[in-house]
C-alpha cells in the first residue's frame, strides 16, 4: 500500500491553486497555496504575491478552491438556467408586460 490518500508522497510538495474570476486581473495564474481559512465572514486562499513577495489573500469562491456548486455538479454543466432563475425571468417577463403593453395596431 502506498501510504493514506490524505497524505501526500512528499512532504514538501506544494499545493497550487488557480485563479477563476473572469474579470480578476489574475485569472488563469497559478499560485502556491499557502492557506485556506474563514476570515472576513468567508473561506479565503492565502498566497505571495510573487510582484511584492507580500502576504496576499482571494476569496476560494474566486478560485479552483471553492466547492463545486451542487446545481452544476448535478447537470455537469449542461443546464443554462436553474428552475429558480427561469421563474424569476418569466416573472420578469410578466412585469414587463404589464408596465410596457403591446402596441394595438387596427
Amino acid at each position: 500500500m502506498n501510504g493514506s490518500p490524505n497524505i501526500p508522497n512528499q512532504l514538501n510538495e506544494d499545493e497550487y491553486f488557480q485563479v477563476t474570476h473572469p474579470f480578476h486581473p489574475l485569472t488563469g495564474q497559478r499560485f502556491v497555496l499557502l492557506s485556506k481559512t474563514n476570515t472576513y465572514g468567508e473561506s479565503r486562499v492565502f498566497f505571495l504575491d510573487p510582484s511584492s513577495t507580500k502576504l496576499r489573500s482571494l476569496p476560494a469562491a474566486w478560485t479552483d478552491q471553492a466547492p463545486l456548486d451542487p446545481f452544476t455538479r448535478l447537470t455537469g454543466g449542461q443546464a443554462l438556467l436553474r428552475l429558480s432563475d427561469l421563474r424569476k425571468l418569466v416573472q420578469f417577463l410578466e412585469n414587463w408586460d404589464n408596465h410596457f403593453p403591446k402596441p394595438q395596431f387596427e
